[in-house]
């Protein structure tokens, strides 16, 4: 695999397995995954509903951990950090969109997104905050609670809060699944215009095969392994 020019990349994985239970009972999710990502690069993971796309997201970002296999993300061996080690690894660094957009309801669009930049120990909190819900479009928005925004709007605060603290790898997991059509569209436009703004390597959850060819990188993803990886 060729390295990104800005050095070394920024995920190495490999002979990923991820088994649930135990025993006989044990159900193998992945199955021996290699994976290398340089830095920098928009990369989708397409794949049908249980194919083991978002529990390889699961595994990649430290949320889950691999039964066995290695795994480097940025400097970090997430493969030997303990549970707080691997917390500590992730903070500030991986930034995650879901389909269901996980806002605190209780705060508003400003409140969400300084929550991730005081969770990340970043100074200047409700300004930047500011700054990043005007990047995405939302300026006039900070101070609606979720209630009072669209699901479009909802994304859009999601992906501010996720891109806040300035992180190296960001995760969208079917960011569009959600949406309909013409909104899922503008908010994939923002998504892929915001990674190139901040530079950040982007992995792309996906079973909607057009989206998929939006990235730089697709990697087809079948019964818990890699089936096909092409550059775009």
């Amino acid at each position: 695999m060729t390295q990104s020019p800005q050095g070394k990349p920024a995920i190495i994985a490999r002979a990923l397995t991820l088994s649930l239970g135990s025993g006989d009972g044990a159900t193998a999710i992945l199955k021996g995954l290699d994976l290398d990502v340089p830095q920098g690069q928009t990369l989708a993971l397409l794949g049908p509903s249980g194919s083991g796309k978002s529990s390889l997201m699961a595994v990649l970002t430290g949320l889950e951990r691999a039964t066995s296999g290695s795994l480097i993300v940025g400097d970090a061996d997430f493969s030997a950090l303990s549970e707080d080690g691997l917390a500590l690894a992730r903070r500030g660094r991986i930034g995650v969109v879901l389909q269901a957009f996980h806002l605190l309801p209780t705060m508003t669009a400003l409140e969400n997104v300084m929550t991730a930049l005081e969770l990340a120990g970043i100074p200047d909190a409700e300004a930047r905050a500011a700054a990043e819900l005007e990047a995405v479009g939302l300026g006039h928005r900070l101070h609606h609670y979720p209630t009072q925004l669209s699901g479009g709007e909802q994304q859009r605060v999601a992906i501010a809060r996720a891109l806040a603290p300035r992180p190296a790898l960001l995760f969208a997991d079917e960011p569009t699944g959600n949406l309909d059509t013409t909104t899922g569209a503008a908010i994939i436009d923002l998504i892929l215009a915001r990674r190139a703004e901040t530079g950040a390597t982007l992995l792309i959850i996906t079973h909607d095969e057009a989206l998929a060819r939006r990235a730089q990188r697709l990697i087809r993803i079948a019964d818990g392994r890699i089936a096909s990886d092409e550059l775009l």
